[in-house]
């Protein structure tokens, strides 16, 4: 089989990814929405009503999960390298590592209702990576021939996979601390949800997990940029946010340690350090300039 039928292949099992996400995306729609039982006294909600909804939503995220392990997979075989040139690839590896953290935590910690904002975010990521940053695939430009593309770049991307799992988590915890703080009930979406306690507990471990491998991804790209280009730090834009990413999700760990922030100041703080890697990563990558900008755009 030729390079350009395993990139088809690779392209194909993107889309068919894609397709199966928007299936778990309507399937977890459905769960929530006819969840919902109205009688005259009040409305409540009984995820009883819709488990099956929910758990066709679970497997179609695992078998898109499985369809851009695969895509990927054929990425790399068609360019003969690991398939991390450019944004288009670090994008559906990226989606790759988000949903495989999604699907441990469901598995670990049953956090279904996460699904439907997975979905959604992992379809954007797709879409946009195939309609605006794909490029075909080919070799690597000479900067990034190095053993230390595969262990930098996967480093960073299984860390952002994690994070933004975190700051997911973070974003429903403030939705609900709102409801909470005005004395409201929860929404009615929202009544089978864990509490603000454990929401807080598992951003925290999340970002307590995956934060020496970020460490260690910015260590490799520095170790990198020294053998690449004769010095170890240049305040490259995308250096100069990597640091910075690394120092806000420092200061949210040492916060929550040493400070003893809860709740809704670290939620801010964890959904401000990952803002700065989303920056990075979409900003940067397009609209920067320095020399990260050989990756595709």
């Amino acid at each position: 089989m030729t390079s350009t039928n395993y990139a088809y292949l690779s392209n194909y099992a993107i889309y068919s990814a894609m397709v199966l996400y928007t299936i778990a995306f309507f399937a977890h729609s459905i769960e929530v929405a006819f969840s919902v039982r109205s009688d005259e006294v009040k409305t409540k909600f009984d995820f009883a009503r819709t488990d099956r909804a929910g758990r066709i939503g679970s497997a179609m995220i695992f078998l898109a999960f499985i369809f851009i392990f695969i895509g990927v997979i054929f990425r790399g075989i068609s360019a003969h390298r690991v398939p991390w040139g450019n944004m288009y690839e670090f994008s559906i590896t990226g989606a790759l590592a988000f949903t495989g953290s999604y699907l441990v935590a469901l598995w670990k910690y049953k956090l279904r209702w996460l699904g439907l904002p997975v979905s959604i975010a992992v379809l954007l990521t797709l879409g946009t990576a195939i309609t605006v940053l794909y490029r075909p695939s080919a070799p690597l430009v000479p900067a990034l021939k190095s053993t230390w593309l595969a262990i930098h770049v996967s480093a960073a991307i299984a860390s952002g996979g994690v994070f933004l799992l975190a700051n997911c988590i973070a974003a429903t915890y403030l939705i609900l601390d709102s409801y909470e703080s005005k004395g409201l009930p929860r929404p009615n979406w929202a009544k089978q949800l864990p509490s603000l306690e454990s929401l807080d507990q598992l951003s925290y471990r999340l970002v307590a997990f995956v934060f020496p491998l970020w460490t260690f991804a910015v260590i490799a790209g520095a170790i990198w940029a020294e053998s690449a280009w004769g010095r170890y730090w240049g305040w490259d834009p995308k250096e100069t946010w990597a640091f910075i990413t690394w120092v806000a999700y420092a200061a949210y760990l040492h916060a929550r340690v040493t400070v003893g922030w809860r709740g809704r100041k670290a939620a801010w703080l964890c959904l401000f350090a990952g803002s700065t890697f989303l920056f990075n990563y979409i900003y940067v990558n397009i609209w920067g300039t320095g020399r990260h900008t050989y990756s595709g755009l």
